[in-house]
């Protein structure tokens, strides 16, 4: 019984660890929130993007992870998202999916569908910014019209650190 019950969870393990590494589908399509219209996942989660990735660099490392959870595997779209603005980057064994080149994360503290909590949050000086379908960071004062460039400044001033 308990080698059953060792194999079982080496089985389970082994699967967990397949998805973690990009080998499921993921869907990116959009949602309404407080903000506007932005990207979200198949739960109805908002997908962010950070300030500090960079075409060469994905600034979300280490302790980050642990609230910031890179969306993986091959995605598809649907509602506004574009297909063609979806991508992939490679993350340690697997892949992250991009969009529009932003990496996606979702923010642990989002719980149910609609929610923004993680919206301006600050991680060394660089904000992060939940998706418009655009592919352009949604920010406080772009509510209710259109979204700003995702290259806004690196301040730290304004948001909450995390």
């Amino acid at each position: 019984m308990k080698k059953l019950a060792v194999a079982l969870a080496v089985i389970v393990s082994a699967a967990a660890a397949t998805t973690a590494l990009g080998s499921a589908k993921t869907v990116v399509g959009t949602g309404h929130t407080s903000l506007g219209t932005v990207l979200v996942n198949a739960r109805g989660l908002t997908l962010y993007l950070y300030e500090g990735d960079s075409a060469t660099h994905l600034g979300c490392t280490a302790g980050c992870l642990s609230s910031w959870i890179p969306v993986t595997g091959s995605a598809s779209a649907r509602a506004a998202a574009k297909a063609a603005d979806l991508g992939s980057e490679k993350r340690g064994s697997g892949t992250q999916v991009t969009y529009d080149g932003h990496p996606l994360y979702t923010f642990v503290g989002d719980t149910k569908a609609a929610e923004t909590s993680g919206e301006g949050l600050v991680l060394s000086g660089k904000k992060w910014y939940a998706v418009s379908p655009s592919g352009a960071a949604m920010t406080a004062s772009s509510k209710g019209s259109t979204s700003t460039s995702s290259s806004t400044s690196s301040s730290s001033s304004g948001g909450s650190s995390w």
